[in-house]
């Protein structure tokens, strides 16, 4: 057996992080030291991808007139989802997704132009770009948590309007928008958990052996 390269108390701050990380939607508007800043996107960067391909690229938006055109983009979203959620939409609308007028930092994640140069690992599952991009998103997350940031993502907005808001390239596509910044305090539990909107399923829901929904633990329903 392999012995650890960590304290246990390193690792038990990476549990840690993970499990007090929050996707933050209230925030004060002090601004982001650039060398924490700095920090969290380098951690961003150093995430894994498939046929390391680094298909990430952060946008920071410093721009007050862009940043509220951008806030508008969402609220139409937000508009147009809760008409779609039926017998939920009052229940949405009373949620707060988003903190794009407060939060210190915006940060746009967008995927690269030319993807499809990239066949390594996406023959058959194109879409594994997203997945390496989503890793360094969360990359960033854990990190912002560990410094003591908040940080929310946001999917509320039509990407293809908010590409020609950015100037991203054609072929470049964007795919969240990344509140980060200072916080009065972290929610103890989810928003949306908090909110009654869902609730985090058991592990032993998640997690099957050998075959679909035969469970790895516990007792076979």
């Amino acid at each position: 057996m392999t012995p650890p390269d960590f304290t246990p108390e390193e690792i038990e701050a990476v549990y840690r992080v993970i499990r007090e990380r929050r996707d933050m939607r209230h925030f004060r508007p002090d601004p982001v030291d650039p060398a924490v800043l700095r920090r969290l996107l380098w951690a961003a960067h150093q995430a894994p991808s498939v046929g390391f391909m680094q298909p990430w690229r952060f946008i920071r938006i410093t721009d007050r007139d862009l940043r509220g055109r951008i806030h508008d983009l969402v609220e139409t979203e937000r508009r147009r989802t809760a008409e779609a959620l039926g017998d939920r939409a009052d229940e949405f609308r009373k949620l707060k997704i988003e903190g794009i007028r407060e939060c210190g930092e915006l940060l746009a994640a967008v995927l690269t132009d030319g993807r499809e140069r990239h066949v390594f690992g996406r023959r058959t599952l194109p879409e594994m770009d997203l997945a390496s991009l989503a890793c360094a998103i969360q990359n960033l997350w854990l990190a912002a948590r560990a410094e003591g940031l908040g940080m929310g993502w946001v999917s509320f907005f039509d990407p293809v309007d908010l590409a020609g808001m950015l100037e991203i390239p054609p072929g470049g596509k964007p795919v969240a928008l990344l509140c980060l910044g200072h916080v009065e305090s972290f929610y103890p539990r989810p928003l949306l958990e908090s909110a009654a909107w869902e609730r985090r399923r058991d592990l032993e829901d998640v997690v099957f052996e050998n075959r679909w929904n035969r469970r790895a633990f516990g007792v076979e329903g």
